[in-house]
């Protein structure tokens, strides 16, 4: 009894969703193209963080080997990059990770991704909108900060902020309602300043070469520190210390300080995501989305590697300022005139970061109530606009009252959680829709094409997804497959390795973060390679399906665990007080999904009706509700092209 009861309540926290296989109905305004979408990419990736990064990250950790730093961080960010494109070009609708995980891992791990995704929208434009406010308030004389601590300062220390911030409540509310108004409008908002923003930084990339001098990435200390009387040099009124100099070259703090820097770098690449959240609202999803990701991620790649050569032949890398380093680099070189463009681009930087931000956030909260695991009033479409008009509104207050209210300072971590335990997830659920079965889904590809469908071997299939007496779970079938199409043996047996995977990769992170290079933790972290390396062969071995996408992650399985491994090891990077303000917000969002979500999701509507309706049928005929339906989206192969 008590097994059964366990055995139901798992299936009802692991079951998946079917997705409509018509792609062309959608609640939202198909209107925006690849151009739109590599604008929001690029705008919502590249922001301020391109004109304060740099400094940071060259003067304490990698020096003139920044440029290193972030090819390593975006071709880690990359390998995110594809596992969502390929969920684009699989899954054109709208939720990002959320739907992703939802129509593979189950609707437990769909809401915790969700539920994440929303706390890291909600904090990014909170910390976003005071940014904007207080690089608004420096360029003006600081009046709209002397004016609220005058008149209006809080007096509660590790709570609030000092000051409410009411500049950043309007930045917030003005682009509530340029998102509310309508999409096309906003996309063509984000295109503008993305542009300006762009342009300025060609316009820093290219100044500082033409004032740069290479001898910056040849520095030599012994010269530096006998040099005494060239203190008024140092921006900072201190002299250069045998350890900000470090070893000098072109790599001073050696390759362990580039990857510490790469570490960093990696977070100024997060915000691409954003573009999977467009899937109901682009011309040619399957196509747009991939193409999106891979050319934002790629035009910020060269942004952010321009600007850091720049930066180190302008100045010497000890000599930067961490939090203005591009306006005190050219003031050096003497073009202090320059600090205005640069200025300009960081307004348009923080805009379009903001909107990155805010665009998201109101389709995920759409996604998770129009499933029934979040309120149903928050599914709302405007029938003017096409927009999550109820949703776009509450994220816009909720954010604009924690930027009102609260110093974000403390909280900026928690967007790293909910952004790496999505990218996590997705690179999971790509592993396992790859090596999943496609007979069930025989029927699903034939509702996207032209021929009449031949019901015969449809049901011939469904009968052969039953287990054969010969499909065994042995070392022989597991290493040495004999079917080149996808069973239940190998489908089953990859879901087993992707859960086992992500169990040493966890233990892996926490041992590499916790034991450093000590002789037990070496050890340690040597037989749970050892494990992975086997569970990786096998997985490998495993038969891919051939169904044609529109865009497919290359080198499985390496790049989806890679990337699980880069992204759990930056989470177990995030202090303890991180991990405690994370477990708080999951047990408010666990409160709203045992009591509300568990028992009102669609699916949950859908299993306890008498008369359950499939989400696609042919000619009359069922489809199966199994997760492998989503393994045939070939929707991608059409051949019309929106540029």
């Amino acid at each position: 009894m008590i097994l059964t009861t366990l055995k139901g309540i798992g299936k009802q926290l692991l079951r998946v969703k079917v997705v409509d296989c018509n792609t062309e109905d959608s609640h939202f305004s198909r209107c925006l193209n690849t151009f739109d979408l590599v604008a929001l990419g690029v705008g919502s990736t590249l922001g301020a963080g391109v004109y304060v990064l740099a400094g940071a990250v060259a003067r304490d950790s990698s020096g003139p080997a920044i440029v290193l730093s972030f090819l390593i961080a975006a071709l880690a960010s990359v390998l995110a990059g594809l596992c969502y494109a390929e969920f684009g070009a699989r899954v054109p609708k709208t939720g990002s990770a959320y739907l992703y995980s939802y129509v593979t891992v189950g609707e437990l791990w769909a809401f915790i991704t969700g539920w994440n995704l929303v706390l890291s929208y909600i904090i990014g434009t909170s910390s976003v909108a005071r940014a904007w406010s207080a690089t608004f308030d420096e360029l003006i004389g600081g009046y709209i900060e002397a004016f609220c601590r005058r008149y209006m300062t809080m007096n509660a220390p590790g709570f609030l902020a000092e000051y409410p911030d009411i500049f950043s409540v309007l930045i917030i509310f003005i682009l509530t309602g340029l998102l509310s108004f309508g999409v096309k409008e906003s996309a063509l908002v984000n295109k503008i300043f993305t542009s300006i923003n762009v342009l300025v930084l060609l316009t820093v990339i290219i100044s500082g070469f033409i004032k740069g001098n290479l001898k910056n990435w040849n520095i030599n200390p012994k010269e530096i520190l006998n040099a005494t009387g060239n203190s008024s040099l140092n921006m900072s009124d201190s002299l250069p210390t045998k350890e900000s100099l470090g070893e000098g070259g072109f790599m001073p703090f050696g390759f362990s300080g580039v990857l510490s820097g790469a570490a960093t770098c990696f977070y100024a690449f997060v915000g691409f995501d954003c573009i999977a959240t467009t899937g109901e609202e682009v011309k040619n999803p399957q196509r747009a989305i991939p193409i999106g990701i891979v050319a934002s991620l790629l035009i910020c790649f060269v942004a952010y590697f321009g600007v850091s050569a720049a930066l180190t032949v302008m100045m010497p890398y000890y000599m930067l300022d961490k939090n203005s380093p591009l306006p005190v680099a050219f003031k050096y070189v003497g073009w202090e005139g320059a600090t205005y463009a640069v200025a300009v681009g960081s307004l348009c930087a923080l805009s379009t970061s903001l909107l990155g931000a805010m665009f998201p956030m109101p389709r995920v909260i759409w996604a998770m109530a129009e499933d029934g695991l979040l309120f149903k009033f928050l599914a709302k479409i405007s029938p003017r606009t096409k927009t999550p008009l109820i949703a776009t509104v509450m994220s816009g207050v909720v954010s604009a009252l924690m930027a009102f209210l609260f110093d974000l300072k403390d909280l900026v971590d928690l967007m790293s959680i909910g952004t790496l335990l999505a990218y996590t997830l997705v690179a999971a659920c790509v592993l396992v829709l790859r090596y999943q079965p496609e007979r069930s889904s025989v029927a699903y590809e034939m509702a996207n094409t032209v021929d009449e469908p031949e019901i015969e071997s449809y049901n011939e299939g469904k009968l052969d997804m039953l287990p054969q007496p010969e499909d065994r779970l042995t070392i022989k079938n597991l290493l040495c497959p004999s079917n080149t199409e996808p069973s239940p043996l190998s489908g089953f047996a990859v879901n087993i390795c992707t859960s086992i995977l992500g169990v040493l990769v966890c233990l892996f992170s926490i041992v590499a973060v916790q034991g450093g290079l000590a002789t037990w933790s070496v050890c340690v972290l040597t037989i749970i390679m050892v494990a992975c390396l086997i569970i990786t062969v096998v997985v490998w071995r495993q038969p891919q399906s051939k169904a044609k996408l529109a865009f497919k992650v290359p080198l499985l399985p390496i790049i989806p665990i890679i990337s699980m491994f880069i992204n759990v090891y930056l989470m177990m990077q995030l202090d303890r007080g991180t991990w405690m303000r994370f477990a708080i917000w999951m047990a408010i969002g666990f409160l709203i999904y045992f009591g509300y979500g568990i028992r009102n999701s669609t699916e949950a509507v859908l299993t306890r009706s008498d008369t359950y309706a499939p989400a696609c049928t042919i000619k009359g005929e069922p489809m199966d509700t199994d997760k492998e339906v989503f393994l045939h989206n070939t929707n991608g192969n059409r051949e019309d092209d929106d540029f």
